[in-house]
Formats: C-alpha cells, structure tokens, sequence
C-alpha cells in the first residue's frame, strides 16, 4: 500500500514538475519585418519622396556616396532598372545603420504602389526587383445614373477604373459614350489593397448593366488557363464588331441631321458618331475586314475605311495621323490600332 502511495505521489511530483515547466518557458523576442521583408528594427528607416527635377544621384549624394560610386551603380544596373524614369511624386526609402557611421544599408524605390526596386549596398551593391503583398478585398456595389458614370462611381466612392473595366467587358453590348440618366448597374469585384492602402481594382467577377432599357449579364469563368465574360446563357460577350472605335473617354457629338460642321462652318447632315479622346488617344478597328482606303480626303480629313464583309464597311475620320503600314488591301483585326485621334 505504502508502495502504491509512494508511486502516485512521484507521479504527481512529476505531472506539476511538468506544468511548471511549461509555466517558465521563454518567449522569443518578436522580429518585426516590413513589407519588404527587412528587419526595420536594425535601422533607422527615412520615408523620402522624389522632388522636381530630381536625379538618382540626388537621391544617394546625401548619404555618403560619391558621384562616381553612383555613376557605377546605374551603369552596372541600367539594365535592369531605368535611371531615367525617377520621377517627382515617386516613394522611395533609405535605411541606415544604428551605429555612429550612419551607413546607407538599403535604398528602396517604389515605382508604382506595388512594384519596388531594392539595391543592397554590402561589400558590392546588388539590386533585387520585388512586389508588394497584395490584399484583396470583394466590393458589391450598384447605382442609377444621373449625369455620368464617373460621377455615380465617385458618389460611392468607387475608383474609376471601374468604369473602364465595366467598358471593356461590355465593349461588344453598349456603347459606353452613349450611357442615359436612368441607366443602371450593379457589380461584383475586388478591390486591392497595400499596406491598408487602396492601390487598385482587381477582377470584376459579375456584373449587370441597364442601358437604354435592356439588360446585359457578365459573367467570368476561367477554364484550362483562360478566361472571359459570358452572358446568362453562358454565351460568349465578344462580338464582331466593337460598340465603339477607342478607349472610354468622352463623348462630343451624336448622330444628327442637322448638326454644325466644324470645318465646312455650315449645317450639314452627321450620321456617324465623333469620339471626342485626348489627341492621340489610339483608334481601333472595331471588327476583323480590309483596308480598302486610308488617305486624307477633304471634309473627311485623315480617314480609314475597313471592308468587314458583303454587307458592313466602317469608316473613321479626322484623325490625327494614320498608323504607319496601314492601306489598302492590309488585313486588320478587331482591336489593331490603324490611326490617332485628331481633328483634320
């Protein structure tokens, strides 16, 4: 008996040795690594941002580098990296040592919110290219209307690439430059996000678009690699021909019978449709056909004009320029450039 007390007492013993152990155990000091994947506590770390007419050698002069050091990184490196896109308004960051020699251990420029180039300066300097962790975020949203598209997406807070993604996915459906007041629409996409900081719209997953009273579906589906929208039928949204010639912009002038000639400064009949885009905006080919003109012709101005098949031609007028290798007889496709927006 005194034997089995002696047994479960040990065990006992053992069991709260056990727990006590756990109860002591050291946690390890936690590392605190940045977006970049550097250990900010062994550094002092500068947020910097480019100002006007600044140069890489700007940059990298207060910190201890020679004008020749610097010359040396960018011709080891300008493949690599485009010393001549720094730009004002750009982020860049600079991390230097704790100790009294203040050296520079790492620079950091952000060509964009999600795309960074990291030079490392040890012994010799290396440059890594590296992205951003991206978050992304599922948004529904829906409005009605009112004056423009832009302006009921601003309303909610929404980006504007919305806008343009919603026009490149409906491109065959509807002519965006021609959205109503009482048009609708609803959408289901992800917006992402760096750092807590919105920096994009990613895939539109759904969307549902009202327009001069009919409906159109978007639905995308990825199958063995690629994707694409389908209606609710599950029918494809691409068509031959595109509802508009360049990217959605603005709108100057409809179809009309009575409509004031801006080079022959009288009223003249106008049945086609003027695109107003910044100058120079690309023009496309709304369907697959053969030039059969491209040339300047009075009250046309720069023109092409496209044989799709027995039935439809498409002309586009007043260009700026025609898109060099464009003429007669060359075979284009349905999005090819074959001139600028202009206004001869």
């Amino acid at each position: 008996m005194k034997k089995i007390l002696i047994l479960a007492t040990l065990s006992l013993l053992l069991l709260y040795c056990s727990d006590k152990k756990e109860d002591t155990k050291i946690e390890q000091p936690k590392i605190n690594y940045d977006s970049y994947g550097i250990v900010v506590d062994s550094f002092q770390v500068f947020d910097k941002v480019v100002n006007r007419n600044e140069t890489f050698s700007d940059l990298l002069l207060p910190y201890n580098l020679s004008y020749q050091e610097i010359l040396n990184i960018a011709s080891k490196f300008k493949d690599e990296f485009d010393f001549r896109k720094i730009k004002k308004g750009d982020k860049y960051k600079v991390y230097l040592t704790k100790d009294s020699l203040n050296a520079l251990k790492y620079f950091i420029y952000e060509s964009d919110p999600i795309n960074y180039t990291l030079f490392t300066f040890d012994s010799i300097v290396t440059i890594t290219k590296g992205a951003k962790p991206i978050i992304e975020k599922e948004r529904i949203a829906s409005g009605e209307i009112e004056s423009s598209l832009y302006e009921t997406l601003q309303e909610q807070k929404m980006s504007p690439q919305v806008a343009l993604k919603l026009s490149e996915i409906f491109a065959w459906q509807i002519d965006f430059y021609r959205i109503m007041k009482g048009d609708a629409f609803k959408v289901i996409f992800n917006e992402k996000f760096v750092d807590g900081e919105f920096v994009g719209v990613g895939e539109i997953k759904a969307a549902w678009f009202k327009n001069m009273n009919q409906e159109y579906y978007a639905f995308h589906f990825e199958q063995n690699g690629e994707d694409d929208y389908f209606d609710e039928e599950g029918n494809s949204l691409r068509k031959a021909f595109l509802k508009a010639p360049v990217k959605f912009s603005r709108i100057s002038s409809r179809y009309s019978l009575n409509r004031y000639h801006p080079v022959l400064h009288r009223r003249k009949a106008h049945l086609g449709t003027d695109y107003a885009a910044p100058y120079g905006t690309p023009i496309m080919a709304t369907g697959d056909g053969v030039v059969i003109e491209a040339r300047y012709k009075r009250n046309n101005g720069n023109y092409v004009k496209i044989r799709h098949n027995g039935t439809y031609t498409t002309q586009y007028l007043h260009m700026q320029k025609i898109k060099r290798g464009i003429r007669p007889g060359v075979k284009v496709k349905q999005g090819d450039i074959i001139g600028f927006v202009g206004s001869t």
